[in-house]
C-alpha cells in the first residue's frame, strides 16, 4: 500500500512521462499522509509547474502550508531554477569580488552573466535546491515528496549527484594543490602564511556544497531512505516509457518501488469504454510482465477536476485503499 511506502520513506520521487497525472498522485498522496498524523512537504521540480493549480494555491520557491489535518500538514513549494541560480551567483560574485582587484570586477561580472546561462545552469540549480531543501527539512518534515518533471529530465537530473560530487571534489584537490604552492612560496620570500578570508569563505562554500550532493547522493541511492513512484495509464506509448524508466532507475541504483496506472477505464460504463478497458489490460499485461515483482496500484477514472483539498481527497482514498497487483 503507498501510505505504508510513505510511512517507511524519508524521500519519495514520483515521476513517469508527461500528462499521466504524477501532480496529482504526489498531492494527494501527501494529503493522504497527512491525514495520518505525517509533515510532508511536497515539491515541484517540473519547471511547468502544475502543483499550485492542484492544491488551488499560489505557490513559489518558499515553503506554504497547504493543508493542516490534527498533527498532520503538507508544506508545499515550487523549485524556481533562476532563484536559485541568481542566489549561487550572487554569493559567487561577492566572493570573487573581495578577491579580485578592481581593475578586474567587470571582467569578472560579465563572465558570471555569462555563465548563467551556461548548459547545465538549469539542471544543476533544480538540484541544489532539492539538497537544501532535503537538508532543511529534516527536522520540520516526516517525509519529502518531488512531484518531478518527465522522465528523461528527471533520469537526468537524478544522475546528477555523483557527477558534481566528484567534480567539486576535483575544484577543492586543486585549490589544495594551489594553496601548497603558494604557501611554499610565500615561505620564500617570508611573507605571511595565513589564508585570505574571502579564501577561506570560497573553500567553506565549496565543502559545504559538496557535502550537500553527497548527502543527497547517499539518500537518494538509499532504498530505505528513498523510492521512486512511477506513474502511467494504461496505453502503449507511457506503459513503454514506465518499463524503460524502471529499468534506468535501477541502473542508477535508485529503488522504483511502485507503480500508479492512473485513469482507469470502466468496464461497466459502454462499449466504447469497456472496449477501452480491454485494450488497457493488453497493456497492463505487458508492464507486469516487464517489471518483475514491483506492485501496481490502479486508479480508476474520476469525475471532475483534481484542484483543492476536497478534490484530491478522492484520489487519496483511492491510493490508500486500491490493492496492488
Amino acid at each position: 500500500m503507498l501510505l505504508d511506502l510513505a510511512r517507511s520513506r524519508r524521500i519519495l520521487f514520483v515521476g513517469g512521462k508527461g500528462g499521466v497525472g504524477k501532480t496529482s498522485v504526489s498531492a494527494a498522496l501527501a494529503l493522504a499522509y497527512a491525514r495520518d498524523g505525517g509533515r510532508v512537504l511536497v515539491v515541484s521540480t517540473d519547471p511547468a509547474h502544475n502543483l499550485g493549480h492542484a492544491w488551488d494555491r499560489q505557490l513559489s520557491d518558499g515553503l506554504a502550508r497547504v493543508f493542516t489535518h490534527e498533527d498532520g500538514f503538507v508544506d508545499a513549494a515550487e523549485i524556481d531554477p533562476q532563484a536559485t541560480i541568481e542566489r549561487h551567483f550572487a554569493t559567487v560574485a561577492a566572493t570573487m569580488m573581495r578577491l579580485l582587484p578592481d581593475r578586474l570586477h567587470a571582467s569578472a561580472q560579465q563572465h558570471l552573466d555569462q555563465a548563467k546561462s551556461a548548459p547545465g545552469s538549469h539542471e544543476s540549480a533544480v538540484l541544489e535546491r532539492i539538497a537544501e531543501l532535503v537538508e532543511i527539512s529534516r527536522d520540520t518534515h516526516d517525509l519529502v515528496i518531488f512531484d518531478t518533471a518527465p522522465s528523461g529530465h528527471t533520469l537526468r537530473l537524478l544522475s546528477l549527484p555523483e557527477k558534481l560530487t566528484t567534480w567539486t571534489e576535483t575544484l577543492l584537490a586543486s585549490r589544495d594543490r594551489s594553496e601548497r604552492f603558494a604557501a611554499a612560496a610565500r615561505s620564500v620570500v617570508g611573507t605571511k602564511d595565513d589564508e585570505p578570508s574571502a579564501d577561506a569563505e570560497l573553500r567553506r562554500t565549496l565543502i559545504a556544497r559538496r557535502d550537500r550532493f553527497e548527502l543527497l547522493r547517499s539518500l537518494v541511492t538509499d532504498s530505505l531512505a528513498t523510492s521512486f513512484i512511477v506513474v502511467s495509464i494504461a496505453e502503449r506509448l507511457p506503459v513503454a516509457e514506465s518499463i524503460d524508466v524502471v529499468q534506468q532507475l535501477t541502473e542508477l541504483g535508485i529503488d522504483a518501488s511502485s507503480i500508479v496506472v492512473n485513469r482507469r477505464s470502466p468496464s461497466d460504463a459502454g462499449e466504447v469504454l469497456a472496449d477501452r478497458r480491454a485494450r488497457e489490460e493488453e497493456h497492463l499485461a505487458r508492464l507486469r510482465e516487464a517489471v518483475g515483482g514491483i506492485p501496481i496500484t490502479q486508479i480508476p477514472l474520476l469525475a471532475g477536476d483534481l484542484a483543492g483539498a476536497d478534490a484530491l481527497s478522492e484520489l487519496a482514498e483511492h491510493l490508500v485503499t486500491a490493492p496492488e497487483l
